[in-house]
């Protein structure tokens, strides 16, 4: 393992990014994501996957130059067609008109259509609590996921996230979790590692439980927590999909592969401003807080994060991505 400053990692992935294709203010927006996602300890959503981006970019799998499109022709509902771009991109173009109209109406839905994978959920609604609003996230993925008894994928990982602010700037809590046991990069992780996998992450072709990351790979993942799990998967899978237009997790092709069809993924956020509903939001907000944290062991999800200025990357990995950057066009 390398020590690797996330400036760095910042700097050398907008840089990979641009010498494949990405027009420079993509490129920083996509590098910036990447250097969160490292920093929060997200190896899946980081370096992880900056040569897909890389070859995408190059086969015209993604277009890192496109400039999205933003309508708000209805009050509470803004939609950005990212036309097959970065979802970085196009949620970056459509967040100031979000927060207007979640400011005007006190709600708004904010529907990013026709994207490339968002890699992590929890990146955006993040930023929407830092700007002082409640925000729920959902999208989609190519289909991993058995409904419960069956054998045949139908969702993707399909992650919901969840982001409360806390009236002064910053994130009071928050979530970004697939309804999958487990997210797919953990399986495929394991299986590039040659080791094993708990019981209960997945199943086999056949419909049977795995602890073969090979195996599973070639069956399917399971919802987390049974039909509890299931049903907010394919809650995520209506408002990721349906509302916006995308497609469908069984429609969608394998994400990291060079060559092949745009992805074509949508994501949906709930955007709230909690000053135009309950006067006693934050009151209430921090009587759940205190109730949480005075027990000893116990907190609230996503609180107490310490970025580090350094993180530890695998030395293919960095290998690899110092490639990229250093590529001749």
């Amino acid at each position: 393992m390398l020590t690797i400053s996330l400036n760095e990692i910042e700097q050398t992935t907008q840089q990979a990014l641009t010498v494949h294709g990405a027009s420079s203010q993509v490129a920083t927006q996509v590098a910036h994501a990447v250097r969160v996602a490292e920093g929060n300890g997200n190896r899946i959503c980081g370096l992880y996957y900056v040569e897909s981006y890389c070859q995408q970019l190059r086969t015209g799998r993604v277009d890192g130059t496109v400039a999205p499109t933003v309508s708000h022709d209805r009050p509470g509902a803004v939609r950005v067609d990212g036309h097959f771009g970065f979802a970085q991109a196009a949620f970056a173009a459509g967040l100031p008109t979000a927060i207007k109209a979640a400011k005007q109406n006190g709600i708004c839905g904010f529907s990013l259509e026709h994207t490339h994978t968002c890699t992590s959920l929890g990146y955006f609604t993040e930023q929407l609590a830092q700007q002082g609003f409640l925000a729920i996230g959902a999208t989609n993925a190519s289909a991993r996921v058995a409904p419960p008894g069956g054998s045949e994928p139908v969702l993707g990982t399909n992650p919901i996230a969840m982001a409360v602010p806390d009236g002064r700037g910053g994130v009071a809590f928050q979530f970004d979790f697939s309804t999958s046991a487990v997210a797919l990069g953990k399986i495929t992780m394991a299986a590039a590692a040659g080791e094993t996998i708990p019981l209960g992450w997945a199943v086999d072709a056949q419909g049977e439980p795995t602890t073969d990351p090979q195996e599973a790979l070639m069956g399917s993942l399971v919802s987390a927590g049974g039909y509890k799990g299931y049903g907010i998967g394919l809650m995520v899978e209506v408002l990721a999909s349906a509302l916006t237009g995308s497609r469908l997790s069984a429609e969608v092709p394998p994400l990291k592969t060079p060559e092949g069809a745009p992805h074509n993924l949508g994501q949906f956020y709930i955007v709230i401003d909690p000053s135009g509903f309950h006067e006693d939001f934050a009151e209430q907000l921090s009587t759940l807080a205190k109730s949480i944290a005075n027990q000893d062991g116990a907190r609230l999800p996503g609180t107490n994060r310490k970025v580090p200025d350094v993180v530890s990357v695998e030395d293919a990995v960095w290998s690899t991505v110092q490639s990229l950057a250093s590529a001749k066009t």
